[in-house]
């Protein structure tokens, strides 16, 4: 650094006045002292090492596949896919579910840095990209699950599933009825008319930019509003179906036409998904997602079985649900494919209040539900149902990691958030399972070697005497 900008010469100061300060001032014309490579960013232990291992790992041929840029052949190439997917599942990771929150860590935040190695990424790549890939998502969460299967370090013998109801991208008040909706879609089209006879009759009143921001924002509110009708019939007709005119106060919201008012865990109703996890009790990790627009679990037991059953090559050996997933052709059809089914009984305490037997078979039971109320009766019964609550971990860890509100509209879009929580937990279990293998395989060597030496020295002692 220059002394001048360190000392003040006494030609520069008054006869007879007082020493002026001396300070360090800044000098923004040198070279920064402490320069660093982008692999010195984060420590040799940080998570996000781990992550880029963990997607090093994955098939991305199908997700390559889509672009065209090629060797040899002129044209920009598009951010590396690896490099996307390792974004999303350490923002995950993170809580962060935001494109452009995401975007500014990646100039900003010393893992996203180390992540993008000096690519630039933009917010309309990365939002685009979290949500259009559902099946490979969903082909990935089986891939690590038959990853640690074959480890030795999952099974499918004991299954959890439960419900996480998640605040829709969607105001109360966006709800209409039929001729709400039906007036909203007139209004939307006018508009979208006259915008376009405004922008022919000057094509370049407003800027390029702008003229196409204007144009999609007006058919995307006209494309939302004709679906918001279709999706009204649709739940008009169940309303009327399960009680004859109750369709009439069918309300469908103009933001997000396929989210449904739900009964959160605070007691409120707010617009929602059901987000619908299903867990392996001695591992923690996640064998099943989906997602519906359903306030209740009831007769989703079934689905889950049957998508575990496809993915995993078996069904689970045994089921836990909470009351809520209750429903006898549910139990009947999982039972029959061998799964052992362990649920609360409807009203218990009232039944034995009153001194009924509610573990007795009712009329109109198949054996499938007479065997799983007579199992519930029994002590084995209980104690291994209270293993259930182990699969409220995921949903515990999936709102740690930013799964509270959603950012994102419609059940496909949903869907594929779900499935990055589902591999970010399973990324999770993977390190943790993993490391205590690796411990427990260390104290077995401990022991050996401790024991070997243990032989040695009583092997010594005995030549002596």
């Amino acid at each position: 650094m220059n002394s001048s900008a360190l000392l003040t010469s006494p030609v520069d100061q008054p006869a007879n006045s007082a020493p002026r300060p001396r300070f360090c001032r800044p000098d923004r014309q040198q070279l920064d002292p402490h320069p660093r490579l982008l692999d010195e960013l984060v420590a040799p232990d940080h998570a996000v090492r781990a992550v880029w291992d963990f997607v090093q790992q994955m098939d991305l041929a199908a997700l390559e596949a889509e672009y065209r840029a090629v060797e040899h052949h002129a044209g920009r190439p598009p951010i590396d896919v690896r490099l996307l997917v390792a974004l999303w599942l350490y923002a995950t990771l993170e809580g962060v579910a935001s494109a452009h929150r995401l975007n500014q860590l990646c100039t900003r935040d010393d893992p996203f840095k180390w992540l993008c190695g000096g690519v630039s990424v933009n917010y309309h790549t990365l939002s685009d990209f979290r949500t259009e890939h559902a099946d490979w998502l969903a082909e990935q969460v089986v891939w690590s699950v038959a990853v640690l299967r074959s480890e030795g370090l999952v099974d499918l013998n004991r299954v959890g599933q439960d419900g996480l109801r998640v605040r829709a991208s969607a105001g109360a008040s966006s709800f209409r009825r039929e001729a709400k909706l039906a007036e909203a879609h007139r209004e939307a089209q006018q508009h979208w008319e006259t915008l376009q006879a405004e922008l022919q009759a000057d094509p370049g009143a407003p800027s390029r930019r702008q003229r196409k921001a204007q144009e999609r924002a007006a058919r995307e509110r006209v494309e939302r509003l004709r679906q918001a009708q279709q999706e009204w019939r649709t739940l008009e007709a169940s309303r009327e179906k399960r009680k004859k005119g109750d369709g009439a106060k069918t309300r469908v919201s103009t933001t997000d036409p396929e989210a449904r008012r739900m009964k959160m865990p605070d007691g409120g109703y707010r617009p929602a998904y059901n987000v619908q996890f299903a867990t392996t009790l001695d591992t923690l990790v996640v064998v099943g997602v989906d997602v519906t627009n359903a306030g209740t679990d009831a007769g989703q037991l079934e689905p889950m079985v049957a998508q575990i059953a496809q993915d995993c090559g078996a069904p689970p050996q045994e089921c836990y649900v909470d009351g809520g997933f209750v429903r006898q052709d549910d139990i009947t059809a999982v039972s029959a494919q061998g799964v052992v089914v362990y649920a609360p009984i409807k009203e218990e305490a009232k039944k034995l209040s009153q001194g009924r037997d509610p573990y007795a078979p009712v009329q109109g039971d198949t054996p499938e539900v007479a065997a799983w109320r007579q199992r519930m009766g029994t002590d084995e019964g209980k104690a291994k149902y209270r293993a259930r609550s182990l699969c409220e971990w995921t949903n515990a860890t999936s709102r740690e990691h930013g799964l509270t509100r959603l950012l994102v509209r419609g059940l496909a879009k949903v869907k594929a958030v779900a499935l990055w929580h589902g591999l970010a937990v399973n990324f999770r279990r993977t390190v943790a399972l993993r490391a205590a293998q690796a411990a427990e395989a260390l104290v077995g060597t401990q022991h050996a070697v401790a024991e070997l030496l243990r032989g040695t020295v009583r092997a010594e002692v005995g030549a002596a005497g």
